[in-house]
């Protein structure tokens, strides 16, 4: 067979038998061949670009399982804590970080390090611009950055969520225009032996704060370039992962990931929409809700709340819509749905002000406690929270804001916003006109803080079970 040798897919030991992948033959190879092996073996390199919420995990679940990792970001900061042994993420302990350094794993700025990795992992963000039109500035910088240190039969992997195409049409030529050695994308035809190097797309499955399924069991989806490049990141996924889910291109791959994320979108859309009716109607919505989850098939439970937060969903469906132009396509129903999800937060804002209404004060001038700024309970994650949107509504009202996070002492500068607070303590709580809760956080006692309030604004159903006629649900 020459340079090339002949392997099926391995079955995964942890799936039962009727859950295995079809046995497919791939040509492969020697020098993938021997990449492959290194995987296997776990004796292979592995180098994650981007150490935030995507990144930092992931490199810390390869070093569990023997990796050699090393990470690598422009952040000088991150870098240094990670090398002092310090996080930057609160359900990441010290000690993992730690022990992490322990079995090997370091974290650098220095690109050239790229060369010396079997496998590259880029995690980098996929924002919306200030029109929310897809801004993959990060992934092509990133890639240019890359390019240059890629060596023949190295992999790598795109993790960032994005439109379908991105792989093909975006990061491959920019990977092959950088190359400075002339290296080429393994293509879909025979398999080449020399100068080529393998592509692969698999979405990202982060969940903050689920403590109920262990991130390895969350199976993962892989859609390679080629039948090769496929092979290689399952194999390179399944080192961590109980299950990889091997899909027949990058494209179907990361349609994957939007499908998922558009699917909440839409739902929660519909569930906030019915809120807004059931508010008229007199109807409680999340009584309707828990009856409606009684019924054992057939229905899903969504909840109501402020507005969308995170990177993933509020995000998502404007990728699609965005690039679903391209063919003449429009996506009426998703985009009707990032429509109803987008206006929540001004629908709180104005609950906001009949409340203080009810209680004879003007909006304008009113003293106002945000409770939580973190997009969802009991994590440290402020990415597209509504709770910024809601603080400069607010204050576009002549509204005076302050806010109590128990994981943000501080909110500083992002992408866009601009709020330099600091966290207010929980005591006399009778100084505001109105206490919002936003963020439905396990740590607040809110018997306690219904009783110390004039007026409370609950977004969550986080004072459900308390009777008082301070509280105004919205």
């Amino acid at each position: 067979m020459g340079l090339n040798a002949i392997i099926g897919i391995m079955p995964n030991p942890n799936l039962p038998k009727t859950s295995q992948p079809k046995s497919n033959q791939v040509v492969l190879p020697l020098i993938a061949q021997k990449r492959l092996d290194r995987l296997r073996a776990r004796t292979a390199r592995i180098g994650v670009i981007g150490l935030g919420y995507v990144g930092l995990p992931l490199s810390l679940l390869f070093s569990e399982a023997g990796f050699k990792v090393t990470g690598f970001d422009n952040d000088t900061k991150k870098v240094d804590d990670l090398e002092a042994g310090r996080s930057y993420i609160l359900r990441i302990l010290p000690t993992e970080i730690a022990t992490a350094r322990q079995q090997g794993f370091s974290a650098t700025t220095d690109f050239a390090c790229l060369s010396d990795q079997d496998a590259i992992i880029l995690c980098v963000p996929t924002p919306l611009t200030e029109h929310r039109e897809p801004d993959l500035s990060f992934v092509e910088n990133t890639a240019k950055a890359v390019a240059p240190w890629i060596r023949e039969g190295q992999l790598v992997v795109l993790e960032s969520t994005t439109y379908p195409g991105t792989t093909e049409e975006l990061l491959i030529p920019v990977l092959e225009v950088g190359s400075s050695q002339g290296l080429k994308v393994q293509g879909r035809e025979a398999a080449a032996e020399r100068g080529v190097f393998y592509v692969a797309f698999s979405p990202e499955r982060e969940d903050p704060g689920n403590v109920t399924v262990a991130r390895r069991d969350i199976p993962k989806v892989v859609g390679g370039h080629e039948a090769i490049a496929t092979e290689l990141a399952a194999t390179l996924y399944e080192g961590i992962f109980t299950r990889a889910v091997r899909v027949s291109s990058t494209r179907v791959a990361e349609m994957t990931k939007l499908l998922e994320n558009i699917y909440r979108c839409v739902n929660i859309a519909l569930v906030n929409e019915l809120k807004l009716l059931s508010l008229r109607m007199g109807v409680d919505i999340w009584e309707v809700i828990d009856a409606a989850s009684t019924k054992p098939f057939g229905f899903q439970p969504f909840y109501p709340g402020p507005g969308l937060g995170g990177h993933c969903i509020p995000i998502d469906p404007f990728y699609l819509s965005w690039k679903a132009r391209e063919y003449d396509f429009n996506t009426r129903f998703i985009e009707l749905a990032g429509e109803v999800n987008e206006a929540m937060p001004a629908h709180v804002v104005q609950y906001v002000a009949m409340a203080l209404n009810g209680h004879k004060k003007s909006m304008n001038g009113a003293h106002i406690l945000m409770l939580g700024m973190a997009y969802k309970k009991d994590i440290d994650d402020l990415r597209e929270s509504p709770s910024l949107t809601v603080i400069e509504l607010l204050r576009e009202h002549g509204a005076e804001v302050a806010y109590n996070d128990p994981y943000f002492p501080t909110v500083g500068r992002g992408r866009h916003y601009n709020l330099n607070m600091t966290s207010t303590p929980l005591i006399d709580l009778q100084q505001y006109d109105c206490v919002l809760i936003m963020t439905d956080h396990s740590d607040y006692d809110y018997a306690a803080i219904v009783k110390q309030s004039r007026l409370v604004v609950d977004t969550r159903n986080a004072t459900k079970g308390i009777a008082s006629e301070k509280i105004v649900r919205c």
